[in-house]
């Protein structure tokens, strides 16, 4: 029987031997876990600093692009105007001319 209790020492020291072995693996792993949330947290959190910058520049960007097309209609309505302005003055100097013409050409105004 004493030879019994020996062998059943033996198997009971091995399980408590795998047991340590098995919590101090399970430490391990939870030390892991922990170390693995806590970058995840950082992550999301660095996402959602990145997600609020990007936020912030689409609305200037549009902002910018929406002022740019303001400004392309404002010029292109001033360089038309500009046109029309510069087709009235040469149809002014055109009648201008004509008229200067028909004037030297009437004899109220030729020389003594």
């Amino acid at each position: 029987m004493t030879q019994q209790g020996a062998v059943l020492q033996g198997y009971n020291n091995e399980l408590v031997k795998c047991i340590e072995d098995l919590s101090m693996q399970r430490e391990e792993l939870n030390k892991q876990i922990q170390q693995a949330e806590e970058e995840r947290n950082k992550l999301q959190h660095e996402i959602q600093v990145l997600s609020e910058q990007l936020e912030r520049v689409c609305e200037n960007l549009a902002q910018k692009v929406a002022s740019r097309n303001e400004l392309d209609k404002i010029l292109a309505e001033t360089e038309a105007a500009y046109m029309k302005i510069l087709d009235s003055s040469r149809t002014l100097l055109n009648v201008l001319k004509k008229e200067v013409g028909s004037l030297r050409h009437s004899p109220d105004l030729k020389p003594n």
